[in-house]
């Protein structure tokens, strides 16, 4: 892993407290003792995250935020489209190209490619990243299902693949997802439905939220929806294809394949960050 870790698993301590805690809204000093740390170190480190304090982060993890969020930072996708948010344009807070496998090389699964990996430290815990030649083809967190977990999963989406461990040929497109420069570039391997709906998660800015059925509705199959949350849960390249932005339409956050904790704090990271650039 990367020699400069986020501070994940204390952030992972301090969110499993908040949450068992909800209805008591937990003091600083509280939620700094569930971590092991004094509240002025756990204050300093929590904020270096996430960019305000913890009181105000604890506002960004109910499900009222949620709803918030799809009343004030909605995003409608067809104009999101219309306003040049496209695979080649700068995409939620770095540069993102991507490509998509043609129809008949998905149906290979994987066969013929060299799918290089390798582990890096991420603000959401252990990263697994994947890449072909042409660019990330797939990222997974492991802070919920562990490192073997994550590993089996996004190995079985491409059976006949080769792959190997070669972190050091993925260190700059990482570097570019973690926003540290460059330009990161993604090779989508899915189904054109698939593809289609990761183009639409795509479009959907940082700290903004959209509904499943607006996502069906963009890509042209407004009574999909069911599909869509399908296609959206099967997303390879989690974070940089958005899917934690995608709700329901009550508010509620849905599912996310690498763990609810993980979607959230996802959410609550990107639209703490918002408002603090506004």
């Amino acid at each position: 892993m990367s020699k400069n870790p986020y501070h994940y698993d204390l952030i992972a301590r301090a969110l499993a407290y908040i949450d068992a805690n909800a209805e008591s809204q937990p003091t600083l000093e509280q939620v700094a003792g569930a971590t092991g740390l004094s509240p002025a170190h756990f204050q300093r480190l929590f904020s270096q995250w996430v960019g305000v304090s913890p009181k105000r982060y604890q506002q960004y993890l109910t499900l009222d935020h949620a709803k918030r969020l799809l009343h004030d930072r909605f995003t409608l996708l067809d104009a999101a489209h219309e306003t040049g948010l496209s695979g080649a344009s700068r995409l939620h807070d770095l540069f993102l190209r991507w490509e998509a496998m043609s129809p008949g090389d998905y149906a290979a699964r994987g066969r013929g490619l060299t799918i290089r990996w390798g582990w890096f430290d991420s603000p959401f815990g252990a990263m697994l990243v994947m890449a072909t030649d042409r660019g990330i083809c797939g990222l997974a967190f492991a802070a919920e299902c562990g490192e073997a977990a994550a590993m089996a999963d996004m190995r079985a989406r491409w059976p006949n693949a080769q792959f190997a461990e070669d972190p050091g040929a993925l260190q700059a497109w990482v570097d570019a997802a973690l926003g540290t420069g460059g330009e990161a570039r993604l090779h989508l391997i899915g189904a054109p439905f698939q593809i289609k709906v990761w183009e639409a998660l795509l479009a959907i800015p940082s700290g903004h939220v959209t509904t499943y059925s607006e996502i069906a509705q963009s890509i042209g199959h407004p009574k999909a929806v069911r599909a869509v949350g399908t296609a959206v849960g099967r997303n390879p390249v989690s974070w940089l294809i958005p899917c934690h932005r995608a709700l329901r339409k009550s508010g509620g956050l849905g599912g996310y394949h690498w763990g609810l904790p993980v979607k959230r704090a996802m959410l609550a990271r990107e639209a703490a960050r918002l408002e603090a650039a506004e």
